[in-house]
């Protein structure tokens, strides 16, 4: 296990961010972002078996590049590299930019697909509270996860499968079938780092409520895996997110997660914030813990 190796890469992204403020410097997932818009330019069919030839040659690109960068054994470079993949500073800013915003529209617009120009401040909040429990999975809890159990290879071939399913996972007629494979692969990596970011929300808001129940409302979603830190977090906080949702001009019907308030506020979205300081609480008590015994 890379246990070092997580707490470094953590402990990067919260002083650092991603480095996103660095202008020079291209982030490595945006090298695959690049790579899948080439190959979709260039070799674009409606076809289950190309979309499996985009997937299975991203993979294995990523796959080489990070198996040599893993030879560099130092666990400065292996930390360093590996925070590229945890997003938990970037998307706590992102969604507190809801909160604090003169034009909260525009803000969750950058975060979200669904549409955005008739929301009510209600819908904005909850849209916000959404987004981030989700991606508290992908952008987060997946990929300490795949740290701790595969190194530089996991991370990065856990966020390629993710880069995939959020360019080309879509279920309407260009994508249905060229991003089936990977929007499938996608439910497959998911689906135990889902649930953990499920129990650790219930968990971090002392809410047996959401312990006991998020499964029983997640599996509702769409999704395998989305729905479940959804709930946990609308359970923990004592509200009702989902419901019908305007997508692209059509309301698209979907479920009620959790059990409360139908009124979210701002409060709330600064609510289920606190995630990120005691899962930072969590991770700085087992690093002291770790150092101490060794």
């Amino acid at each position: 296990m890379y246990f070092t190796t997580v707490l470094l890469a953590y402990l990067i992204d919260y002083i650092f961010a991603e480095f996103e403020k660095v202008k020079f410097f291209k982030h490595p997932i945006v090298f695959m972002g690049d790579y899948i818009k080439w190959f979709e330019k260039s070799f674009y069919q409606d076809s289950v078996s190309r979309g499996f030839t985009l997937t299975i040659s991203l993979l294995s690109i990523v796959f080489i590049i990070t198996y040599f960068l893993s030879l560099f054994d130092n666990i400065l470079v292996q930390g360093f590299l590996c925070s590229f993949a945890i997003s938990s500073k970037m998307l706590y800013d992102s969604v507190k930019e809801v909160v604090h915003s003169s034009d909260a529209k525009q803000a969750i617009s950058m975060l979200v697909s669904r549409d955005t120009e008739n929301m009510s401040n209600s819908d904005i909040n909850k849209a916000a509270i959404e987004t981030y429990a989700e991606n508290l999975n992908d952008g987060v809890i997946a990929p300490i996860f795949y740290i701790l159990f595969f190194g530089l290879m996991g991370a990065f071939i856990y966020k390629a499968i993710n880069t995939l399913d959020s360019m080309v996972g879509y279920r309407n007629k260009k994508y249905e079938n060229f991003g089936k494979f990977s929007a499938k692969l996608d439910d497959v990596v998911n689906y135990i780092p889902s649930r953990i970011t499920a129990v650790l929300i219930a968990l971090f808001f002392n809410s047996f409520k959401a312990l006991n129940n998020f499964y029983s409302y997640g599996k509702k979603h769409e999704s395998p895996n989305a729905g479940h830190p959804i709930s946990a977090m609308a359970l923990a906080l004592e509200i009702k997110l989902g419901g019908p949702t305007s997508y692209f001009g059509k309301i698209k019907k979907k479920a009620y997660f959790g059990e409360g308030r139908e009124e979210i506020l701002k409060e709330d979205i600064l609510k289920a914030l606190n995630f990120k300081s005691k899962l930072d609480s969590l991770l700085l008590l087992m690093a002291i813990i770790f150092f101490l015994l060794v």
